[in-house]
């Protein structure tokens, strides 16, 4: 057997594992701020709040050694204003690599560069440049042996889809056809993931109210709101999986398909001037708040249901030099002098609260002579800031009754209750809410605290195993299988 044998296991494990590890969320640090932190402040707000995933919209030395050693995966960006530097010169292509990149690895664990933003609708003179950049500085990554570990693309604006609902006819603008086919390749070639700023605010703004506001913060539909594309039936209960799904499709028309999508900013401003209502900070923290949870639940689009699309959250800070309205300067999550604006986890909460075994036979459900616009109003807190699991109420799931708001916000008013009541939730919800003994789970459909005939114990408050859940364990079971196959060549 060759020496080498093993190693190149080693690796093929390490590859398998990293296929099915999951979506992440992550976080953008701008720089065009009055006052930034110092480059230590920033890592260990980073460590504080469990951030494993950070983009540098530059490439600042002094951050990229503070983050040396720390684990924390790092994309590195190409500004704008460098663009054309790099694409016209394979030297300066591999200087900015030798530079900004080769410089800091292994220490620090950089894994992609972002090629500009927004190149092809913001700086469009740029545009014929943008292919070539990147692949002079994929050249200088080969020629640095780093290829394997870095790779590279150029986020891009949803501006590029021209029409992008329904989501199933969705396609680039054909002014970028040729740069767009070229850039599609480079993505093939390379293995590398189709970068996309999506902002459903922006979406939601633009719309004038063809949208309502629920569908944009991924907050539950009435049933006459219920949004699906008439070419598939697929049911789209928030505007980002619209987003991500008109880009596959924008893509697929393109004959380029196997290319997975990367959301490199997605947030929503919580401050805005006096013709900007939708910025606030209850809809910006209940918007991220659920992005959180929706990508980290790995449950993928309508259309691309095993298709996670890890995304960084825009943004750490505000940048109060940015130019535009109001609303532009209020992106972060945190002021720059380190306090905060609202509090986000960067963890799943739906599914890392235990419940208490303390409340089995015991159920919070809905007051059915609550006003249903109460009982809308608290559903929504309890599905995003209150972080109840309410993936089972979406269309097509176990306990999702369109007609019957109160079935629906009983399981989210439960689920909230038995993740949260050990550490001070309470079955309130200003009074639309009630404790009772009766157990309201029904078919398939089981709240947490049931006894009953399914089996369960009361367990854990998630409810009935989704198809990705499903999904999630096959793909571990078929990995467990993969990885004895290939030790037992190991030892042959």
């Amino acid at each position: 057997m060759s020496p080498k044998r093993p190693q190149g296991v080693v690796m093929l494990l390490m590859l398998m594992v990293f296929d099915v590890s999951g979506a992440f969320v992550g976080i953008t640090i701008g720089n065009d701020m009055s006052n930034l932190p110092s480059a230590t402040d920033i890592v260990a707000i980073l460590k504080e709040k469990k951030i494993q995933h950070v983009r540098l919209i530059d490439s600042d030395h002094q951050m990229l050694t503070a983050l040396a050693n720390t684990g924390i995966e790092v994309m590195v960006g190409v500004p704008n204003d460098q663009l054309l530097r790099v694409g016209q010169s394979r030297s300066t292509a591999a200087d900015w690599i030798n530079k900004n990149v080769a410089a800091y690895v292994p220490a620090t664990n950089i894994t992609y560069i972002a090629v500009g933003d927004e190149v092809l609708t913001n700086i469009p003179n740029a545009a014929l440049v943008l292919v070539p950049a990147l692949q002079f500085l994929q050249s200088a990554l080969l020629a640095s042996n780093l290829n394997n570990q870095v790779k590279i693309s150029s986020p891009q604006s949803m501006d590029m889809i021209s029409k992008a609902f329904p989501p199933s006819t969705a396609t680039f603008n054909s002014t970028w056809n040729t740069i767009m086919s070229q850039y599609l390749q480079f993505l093939k070639d390379t293995g590398s993931s189709f970068m996309l700023n999506a902002q459903p605010y922006y979406g939601y703004v633009g719309g004038q109210g063809v949208f309502p506001l629920e569908y944009a913060l991924f907050r539950s539909l009435s049933p006459n709101s219920q949004i699906s594309d008439p070419n598939t039936n697929l049911f789209y209960t928030n505007m980002f999986d619209a987003i991500i799904d008109a880009t596959y499709n924008s893509i697929q028309a393109m004959n380029f398909t196997g290319i997975p999508v990367l959301v490199t900013a997605s947030g929503w401003p919580w401050h805005g001037g006096p013709n900007e209502k939708a910025a606030t900070v209850d809809n910006a923290l209940a918007y991220n708040t659920n992005l959180v949870r929706h990508v980290l639940n790995n449950s993928g689009t309508p259309s691309q249901p095993m298709n996670q699309s890890s995304t960084y959250i825009f943004e750490l800070f505000n940048e109060d030099r940015r130019s535009g309205p109001v609303s532009e300067k209020s992106w972060g999550i945190m002021f720059p002098n380190a306090t905060t604006v609202y509090s986000l986890s960067f963890e799943d909460v739906a599914t890392t609260i235990p419940e208490s075994p303390a409340l089995r036979g015991m159920f919070c459900v809905a007051n059915s002579s609550a006003p249903h616009s109460a009982l809308k109003h608290s559903l929504d807190w309890a599905c995003g800031p209150g972080s109840a699991n309410c993936s089972a109420i979406q269309p097509g799931q176990p306990c999702y009754e369109s007609d019957n708001i109160v079935a629906v916000a009983s399981y989210a008013f439960n689920d909230y209750y038995h993740r949260t009541q050990a550490s001070g939730g309470t079955c309130s919800f200003n009074g639309t809410a009630m404790i009772t003994s009766t157990d309201p789970s029904h078919g398939s459909c089981i709240f947490a605290g049931s006894t009953g005939a399914n089996g369960s114990d009361g367990g854990t408050a998630s409810g009935p195993v989704s198809p990705d859940s499903f999904a999630s364990k096959s793909q571990s079971c078929w990995l467990t299988h993969l990885v004895a196959a290939v030790l037992l060549i190991v030892v042959m």
